[in-house]
């Protein structure tokens, strides 16, 4: 019984270093989405000869508004289904941008 009691009162403490320990498990916030997240490509013709770099895909994101943005490069399978959310940045061989639809 004696050792019932001890573990009673360490109880309250590894809780506590527990609760800690999950604290560092804790993940930043993704980037937020300004709108409704809907793509909207019309002004986004400036990047096509841009090179594909990561300045330029957050640029193409934020100015799309679209949640998901795809680089397409000539060896990407494609899938046919159409989202209202999505940014698709057309590649070529050399990472430069050739096209960008939102589908």
């Amino acid at each position: 019984m004696n050792l019932f009691r001890i573990h009673k009162a360490l109880l309250p403490a590894a809780s506590i270093v527990f609760a800690a320990a999950l604290g560092g498990c804790l993940t930043t916030p993704g980037p937020t989405i300004a709108g409704d997240g809907r793509c909207s490509a019309t002004d986004l013709q400036w990047a096509v000869g841009q090179p594909g770099d990561e300045a330029t895909m957050r640029r193409l994101s934020r100015e799309s508004g679209a949640g998901l943005v795809n680089p397409i490069t000539p060896t990407t399978i494609v899938s046919r289904d159409i989202r209202q959310d999505r940014l698709r940045v057309y590649l070529d061989a050399g990472n430069v941008i050739t096209a960008v639809r939102c589908e």
